[in-house]
């Protein structure tokens, strides 16, 4: 028996929603793709085991998230969208609210951003994200008021919609 065996199929399956969350983890095409790298590297080395009776997508988007935290406080990376361009004719409202919203993100602290990604983008409960995150409920409810704090204050047009 092979290995690896389910496991292209996984990569192919799941690629996609992994990259997604890759990239609202850490605001940049190209880490996210060395992120989910990185990762996939790590699935791939723990298969047998995953595909025996784990879960490889919830390990999947665990390894993410604890991969992205060790990567900002080894590398201190800075995001990109410290600068929005200036609004002109060629851009429709939704792309600046879509850029005014990264900028913001860009902003919060690597824990902060993960909380928001995980509760409001993967749709994961309190408890879930808890878990995801190896934190406590309190310090999972206590970043997204922070979090949710400073996004409001940095897009205020935002918050009514």
């Amino acid at each position: 028996m092979d290995r690896f065996e389910g496991f292209h199929e996984f990569v192919r399956a799941r690629q996609q929603s992994l990259m997604r969350t890759a990239y609202l983890l850490t605001g940049d095409t190209h880490l996210a793709e060395d992120l989910l790298q990185t990762v996939l590297t790590r699935v791939a080395s723990h298969w047998a085991k995953l595909a025996k009776g784990g879960n490889p997508e919830a390990y999947a988007r665990k390894a993410l998230v604890n991969q992205n935290i060790s990567w900002r406080r080894r590398k201190r990376v800075e995001l990109p969208g410290a600068e929005l361009p200036e609004v002109g004719q060629s851009h429709d409202e939704a792309t600046v609210r879509r850029l005014a919203l990264l900028h913001a993100l860009a902003q919060l602290t690597p824990k902060q951003r993960t909380v928001i990604v995980l509760r409001y983008y993967e749709d994961h409960t309190e408890h879930e994200t808890a878990q995801l995150m190896g934190t406590s409920l309190g310090t999972v409810k206590s970043q997204t008021h922070y979090a949710l704090s400073k996004l409001r204050a940095l897009t205020p047009q935002e918050v009514d919609r």
